[in-house]
């Protein structure tokens, strides 16, 4: 596995070893000790989350706070989405910037994103079936939310809104300057 660190410290893009021939191809999704040694850090996942959406759904932006944070390890099984971190961390150097990955089926990459950053999806594919591993279980009362055109951030969905399909509870979300603090 290739581990390209991003602009957002911690943030990191993972290029799996895709084996290929005659039959098919294989890889290795995962290995605990390859992953930690990749981020430089202990990261134990013990939940698992796969959802299925359609073209123009936007997921985000989500995040745990405090003694729920999570990390996320992500990845798209089938279809194409862009994928978006934003730092969240309050004494980062980098609050209130995110980046954005294009994530496949095809491309196999994964996006690890640390503790105390918001993060969401646009399935830009037809369909698309979204992976991920959380290092921390889901609390209800922890949850928070960006909301994903808040112009102090700046995402370029390369989308048109009028075509996104967003929950209401995701429409409402606040701005990171009203949000939740993650910690």
């Amino acid at each position: 596995m290739n581990f390209i660190a991003t602009k957002l410290e911690g943030c990191y893009i993972i290029e799996p070893k895709i084996i290929t021939d005659e039959r098919g191809y294989f890889m290795e999704s995962f290995n605990e000790r390859t992953f930690q040694k990749g981020v430089g850090q202990e990261v134990h996942f013990v939940q698992d989350n796969q959802s299925f959406s359609t073209r123009g759904v936007l997921r985000g932006l989500h995040y745990q706070t405090g003694e729920h944070a999570q990390a996320k390890l992500v990845r798209v099984l089938q279809g194409e989405v862009l994928d978006v971190a934003v730092d969240i961390r309050p004494n980062s150097a980098t609050y209130g910037q995110f980046e954005a990955i294009l994530l496949s089926g095809e491309n196999q990459k994964q996006f690890f994103i640390p503790r105390g950053f918001a993060h969401g999806f646009l399935v830009l594919s037809e369909t698309a079936t979204f992976f991920y591993k959380c290092d921390n279980f889901y609390n209800k009362e922890s949850e928070g939310g960006l909301l994903y055109n808040d112009k102090s951030i700046g995402i370029n969905w390369n989308f048109n809104e009028s075509d996104l399909i967003i929950s209401e509870k995701d429409q409402i979300l606040p701005t990171l300057e009203n949000a939740k603090k993650v910690w």
